[in-house]
């Protein structure tokens, strides 16, 4: 049977490896990105060179994007040249990317009157799991139209259907809040160790296969111990993030006073000019705080 050609926009840290795993897996694929030289990069594992987001529509099956924000994709779908221009009847798009879940549905809305079904279905898991295929994938939207593209999405990672368009989204904003204090109480706790005179790297392999064991941790951590915040995740976009949760979270009524708290960490942060480090430089806020490094 023959796999469908794929269109791929956004060729970013996760976007390239999540694109060069689908050529792996012998689909074909077009490729497009504003930033000429992450195109070329692609080009050169195979992918042929779209020139815009409607020629890239114009010739695949199944578009797949993943850009860092809700005006992104509202862009690269709707604009002038943008895929909507290019779609046709009977095309799928699957957006990957971390937006609010509102916009999604407005897309959704637009597609739906040219015949084109959408899919929300963003990620967790960073550029390490994005390049191993083992992301976590969130998928919003019709039942049957998941069941059509879940090959394809099992290449990159493992595919869980949550609910209607815009609760791949939703759920991302319950992932997010729980990495981002997840990955703050790992900096909170590991220091206070480092601080009482214990080796932070030992308390992490008693405690990692334990209760307080998580993925966060045994990703992170590591990074922490070599003082290594190449992203990985910016923190710059898991601001964004925590930006789309509060609005949501204010607009529902709900409280998350952690979450609002790790986000005041993260903005100091940025503030401070790091704007560029993997999450994990949530430590560097302890550190600063208590005057102590996690670095060996």
């Amino acid at each position: 049977m023959t796999k469908p050609k794929i269109g791929f926009i956004g060729i970013g840290i996760m976007g390239f490896p999540m694109a060069k795993n689908l050529l792996k897996a012998g689909y074909p694929l077009i490729a497009y990105d504003l930033d000429k030289q992450s195109l070329e990069k692609i080009v050169k594992e195979g992918a042929q060179k779209g020139e815009s987001g409607a020629h890239v529509a114009q010739n695949c099956d199944v578009i797949i994007t993943m850009l860092p924000n809700s005006p992104d994709v509202e862009k690269a779908v709707l604009a002038e040249e943008g895929i909507l221009a290019g779609a046709r009847k009977g095309q799928i798009l699957i957006d990957m990317s971390s937006i609010a879940p509102l916009v999604s549905q407005s897309i959704a809305r637009e597609l739906n009157k040219k015949g084109i079904d959408m899919l929300d279905a963003p990620v967790s898991g960073g550029q390490e799991k994005a390049q191993a295929g083992t992301l976590a994938i969130m998928v919003g939207g019709k039942e049957e139209i998941f069941n059509y593209v879940k090959p394809i999405l099992e290449v990159m990672g493992k595919p869980v259907l949550v609910g209607a368009i815009g609760a791949g989204g939703t759920t991302k904003l319950v992932n997010q809040a729980i990495v981002a204090v997840n990955i703050a109480i790992v900096s909170e706790a590991l220091l206070l160790g480092k601080k009482a005179g214990v080796d932070p790297e030992k308390i992490f392999s008693a405690i990692k296969g334990g209760l307080a064991g998580s993925q966060c941790l045994t990703d992170k951590a590591p990074r922490m111990f070599s003082g290594n915040y190449d992203p990985g995740f910016r923190i710059r976009l898991h601001v964004k993030d925590l930006t789309n949760v509060l609005q949501t979270s204010q607009a529902l009524h709900t409280a998350m006073p952690l979450t609002a708290q790790v986000m005041e960490m993260m903005q100091t942060l940025m503030a401070e000019g790091h704007t560029e480090v993997d999450h994990a430089g949530l430590a560097l806020f302890y550190e600063k705080m208590n005057g102590v490094s996690l670095k060996k």
